[in-house]
Order: C-alpha cells, then structure tokens, then sequence
C-alpha cells in the first residue's frame, strides 16, 4: 500500500510500496548512490499527476515541493537541462554542481531538502530510484498533460 502525504526529510518511506531499492545503512534506510542532479520543475496539478503515473511503474525519484505547493520539482541526472524541451515545465542546470543525493540519505546529513523553501513529497529514501529517469519523466508529464486535458473536457 503507498503512503501518502508530505515528508519534511527525516526517515519515512512516502511513494514506495514495499521491497528495498539497494543494501541497508543505518536504521534500515535504502543506501542511496552518490548521483549528481538537476531539477525539472512543473505545476503541481500535472506534476502529483506524473508522481501517480510514476509510482505505477516504480520509476519515481526523488520529488521536492515549493512552500506554496504550486510547484513540484523532480531530481534527475545531472546534465539533462542540456536537452530538455517539454512544455510548462523548466529543467534548472546546475553547471555539474548537482543536488548530490547521497549526502542527502547518509548518517548525520541534514534532514531539511536541499533547496530554500521546499519540502519532500517523495524523499529520496522513498523513492523508487535515486532519480526519475528524463526519458521516463517526459513520458509521464505528456500523459498528466493528456489527463488533465480530457478531465477539464467533462467538467
């Protein structure tokens, strides 16, 4: 069953069904490998859309939400803002700095997201994999857009 609701950092498990992703550290938290990201950000309506249609198939990272829950930001490799080109979304280049996700999930490491004013909706100890796949998060943003289409058709 998924848990829902919103993680602040710390050690829940929200957007994973059971099983482990990786060898266990401390506490039983997943290892999560050191994987340099960037940010794809989207309206929060497609954005909880695409975290549904990507927990179905096991393939959701890490998701950040802006203060206001107006926003949702996706963690994906580091590099991809070089072709990214969907549509209502904006993927932020981090020069090859990154989000480096493994200092995130190790021992003693804040418990806080790593951007200013953001929460975890998916934490990266609860996520599916260390970061959503581009390919496979343009793919779930395209069919959100398409259900959220059809859904303001009938209203």
């Amino acid at each position: 069953m998924w848990e829902t609701g919103v993680s602040r950092g710390g050690k829940g498990s929200a957007g994973r069904a059971g099983g482990g992703r990786g060898p266990a550290v401390a506490a039983g938290t997943p290892a999560v490998p050191a994987q340099a990201c960037d940010l794809v950000t989207v309206p929060a309506r497609q954005g909880l859309e695409a975290v549904d249609i990507l927990r179905l198939r096991d393939g959701v990272g890490p998701v950040l939400h802006d203060g206001a829950c107006d926003t949702l930001g996706f963690l994906v490799p580091a590099g991809t803002a070089d072709g990214w080109d969907v549509p209502g979304s904006a993927c932020t280049q981090t020069s090859g700095r990154g989000i480096p996700l493994g200092a995130l999930c190790d021992e003693g490491a804040p418990e806080e997201p790593p951007v200013t004013g953001t929460g975890w909706l998916v934490p990266p100890e609860g996520a599916g994999a260390a970061a959503t796949d581009p390919a496979v998060l343009r793919e779930a943003l395209g069919e959100a857009a398409r259900t959220i289409e059809a859904v303001d058709r009938c209203q």
